[in-house]
């Protein structure tokens, strides 16, 4: 989710921090100027007065000491020497005074951008990164916000059709609802404190505009019904994490800024967040199996994939996929299926159940050989002691990825191995930082992408699923993709699942490596394994064609190949290289 972080065995007091930053930043060039005069002054002897000498000698006579100050000047001088001894020079000669420094300070006005936080020029409306408008309107209205205007512009058939789901469903009817969400506003609390150069990605914002979104469309509140948020007690909490880091984190209860990592931080008000998100997570999984509910989405936030046994990163404090893992099967699930599709792989959630059989973890993610954040997550990383093949990681090789790697992926890799797994209880880790658009991910996942994988993953476990916000970046990115997502829960039909889906190379690759290291462990998949090695070499047959095509489009009449045309020749059919 976020560039590496640097790991610290405790919380460390912000506001201490701070003060001791803003007393450097304040302070210290005025005592680096004064001193740097003063050892200027002390290094140069002869060369000119001092601030002390002149006061000493301020009531003598005056042409006489400037006479002798002129005396002991060299005859060549730097802007340096001139600015240290700039009392020896006469006062009113008012021809000298061109080359004295500038001592205005020119402040540059400057916006961060609403929906993906980068920096703008004052002067620019619309921003250089996302195109979003400076005074956007996405936090009242969602996605719906015209990105372009600081007028709300709301697409009129979506406004139309809230008012009308907005009076056929009463409460009576959301009381009945087969999808519930659970959100508290007080997870907005949590926020980082300490003011720096840059926003922070993981902010309170990215629940504001997905709640805003959802209200514009009328489905929360109107068709999901609402949980009650409640605080993850310390018994439930321990099965997953253990003693130390949580009291390391109720610690913060008495801080006002602190920081487990350099990107990890947290205020007074983040402990009660995290246990809010992890409560909330456990009581949706609860009500969902026990058939309450239908299935259910997660607004919650902290994120929590990130967030192992014995610590804290990556914008995470207590993993909430973990909790309500744990918490279906108290209430009686013997299998659970977590998929993590956030573009950073959940290495949390890998750690907390790398030894449990009953618990199978799928990731797609970025990881481009270990060099993309948290560096984890290899193909050959399938789980430990017994627990073999009940970890699957889809390592991505590169930046980009969109629709067609992904639901491939799905395809030839996470259905056939859920659908021999079985499971009781479905959960989604869902990062929408793979979406298009998001400043971290980098990658090209569309709203209709994830409805499809959401699609996909309804039709295991008896439509029992439970979607767990983790990361996403981009507002307008992650509100449009949450409540495409939901729009799915809801029942609201879904395009027929592609069949001839084609890959990027890079993808394919990918998608291969799983499978040869996976079917040791489901035999399953070696006939989709040996289906797409005869599709590889297909490509590898297509691109020599295309190589050949390309070289016979060059080719020079015969005549070409003698005498001064010999090196033209070469060039243009591609059999000279420089190196």
């Amino acid at each position: 989710m976020v560039s590496e972080t640097v790991q610290v065995s405790c919380v460390t007091n912000g506001g201490t921090k701070s003060n001791e930053s803003f007393k450097r930043k304040h302070l210290g060039s005025d005592e680096h100027a004064s001193a740097s005069r003063h050892d200027s002054s002390d290094a140069k002897g002869d060369i000119g007065p001092s601030d002390r000498d002149i006061a000493a000698n301020i009531n003598e006579d005056t042409q006489a000491d400037d006479a002798s100050k002129k005396v002991r000047l060299p005859k060549e001088l730097t802007f340096q020497d001139m600015y240290n001894n700039q009392d020896a020079f006469d006062d009113d000669d008012e021809d000298d005074s061109d080359w004295e420094p500038v001592q205005k300070h020119i402040e540059i006005l400057k916006w961060f951008c609403t929906n993906c936080t980068m920096v703008n020029l004052d002067d620019v409306f619309l921003c250089d990164i996302c195109g979003e408008h400076k005074e956007s309107g996405i936090l009242r209205h969602g996605f719906y916000a015209s990105p372009f205007s600081p007028e709300v512009e709301l697409v009129q058939v979506e406004s139309e059709a809230t008012g009308r789901e907005k009076e056929i469903w009463s409460e009576a009817s959301a009381s009945n609802c087969s999808t519930a969400v659970g959100f508290d506003e007080r997870m907005l609390l949590h926020s980082e404190v300490e003011i720096k150069s840059h926003p922070h990605p993981e902010r309170p914002d990215r629940l504001r505009a997905i709640a805003a979104s959802l209200s514009a469309a009328g489905i929360f509140p109107g068709k999901c019904c609402l949980i009650p948020a409640r605080e993850i007690t310390l018994e439930e909490l321990q099965m997953v994490h253990s003693s130390e880091h949580i009291e390391v984190v109720e610690l913060t209860r008495q801080m006002f800024s602190s920081y487990f990592t350099p990107d990890t931080y947290a205020n007074e008000h983040s402990a009660h967040a995290a246990r809010l998100a992890a409560g909330l997570c456990a009581d949706l999984a609860s009500a969902i199996f026990s058939g309450r509910v239908r299935n259910g989405f997660a607004l919650v936030r902290p994120p929590g994939h990130h967030a192992g046994v014995t610590q804290a990163m990556g914008f995470c404090l207590h993993n909430n996929a973990a909790v309500a893992a744990l918490a279906a099967q108290a209430a009686g699930a013997k299998k659970v299926l977590i998929v993590d599709w956030d573009v950073h792989h959940g290495n949390g959630t890998q750690e907390i159940f790398d030894q449990n059989k009953s618990v199978l973890y799928i990731s797609l993610h970025r990881h481009e050989g270990g060099k993309f954040y948290p560096g984890t997550g290899s193909a050959f990383e399938v789980g430990t002691k017994g627990a073999e093949g009940y970890c699957v990681n889809i390592p991505w090789s590169r930046g980009g990825v969109g629709d067609n790697d992904y639901i491939f992926a799905f395809q030839h890799v996470v259905l056939p191995i859920a659908s021999k797994f079985a499971p009781d209880f479905t959960i989604i880790s869902a990062g929408f930082d793979a979406a298009r658009g998001d400043p971290l991910g980098c990658c090209d996942v569309t709203p209709a992408g994830y409805t499809q994988m959401t699609h996909m993953l309804s039709t295991l476990s008896g439509g029992k699923l439970l979607v767990v916000l983790e990361g996403g970046y981009n507002l307008r990115s992650i509100s449009s993709s949450a409540t495409a997502v939901i729009k799915v829960l809801l029942g609201e039909s879904c395009e027929c699942e592609p069949e001839n889906i084609v890959p990027s190379k890079a993808g394919l690759l990918t998608v291969l490596e799983v499978l040869k290291i996976q079917m040791k462990y489901w035999p399953n998949l070696s006939s989709s394994f040996e289906k797409l090695q005869l599709q590889r070499a297909m490509y590898s047959v297509e691109k020599k064609q295309k190589q050949v095509k390309r070289r016979r489009v060059f080719e020079p009449p015969l005549w070409w190949r003698w005498g001064r045309k010999q090196l033209l020749f070469h060039i243009l059919t591609g059999h000279f290289h420089l190196k």
